[in-house]
């Protein structure tokens, strides 16, 4: 991936200097001619072109984005209406199929970062993170949300 976007730039600035034009427009003109011949040559590539990880890397910001609005709402609810009695707070295991230490580091980041959860422990073979949510109603649902909105949006950035 590192290979094609440093080509694309290289591309880029190599049509700069052919048009003696060192501006913002031509650089981007460039780029986009660049892009069009990484296109065209993909073949020549091991890996798949970079813009798609691009995108999964975009996607998986505005998923942590709409969960993060998602449970500031939440947490706002519960701190400004608390009903003791109806919040269920706990400590569940969510087993995951990252391998890499980043995927699971960013993935217990992300996590931690949205309001009402924390990571409090990555188990030693690293296949489990231990989790505390401020109200959860059921488990499994909890565990197949993370799994289908954080892990399945890591997995496409980092094995697409």
């Amino acid at each position: 991936m590192a290979f094609q976007i440093l080509l694309n730039v290289f591309i880029a600035v190599i049509w700069m200097l052919i048009n003696s034009s060192v501006s913002a427009t031509s650089f981007i003109v460039g780029y986009i001619i660049g892009l069009l011949l990484i296109v065209l040559f993909r073949r020549f590539f091991k890996q798949r072109l970079y813009i798609w990880r691009l995108w999964s890397a975009t996607k998986l910001f505005l998923i942590f984005l709409k969960e993060l609005t998602l449970s500031n709402i939440s947490v706002l609810m519960v701190v400004l209406k608390p009903d003791l009695e109806k919040i269920q707070p706990m400590i569940f295991a969510l087993p995951t199929e990252l391998e890499h230490d980043w995927e699971i580091t960013l993935l217990s980041s992300l996590i931690t970062l949205t309001p009402g959860t924390v990571v409090l422990y990555v188990s030693d073979d690293q296949s489990t993170l231990y989790i505390h949510a401020i109200d959860v109603d059921d488990v499994d649902e909890a565990i197949h949300s993370i799994k289908n909105t954080f892990e399945k949006a890591i997995l496409e950035v980092s094995r697409s």
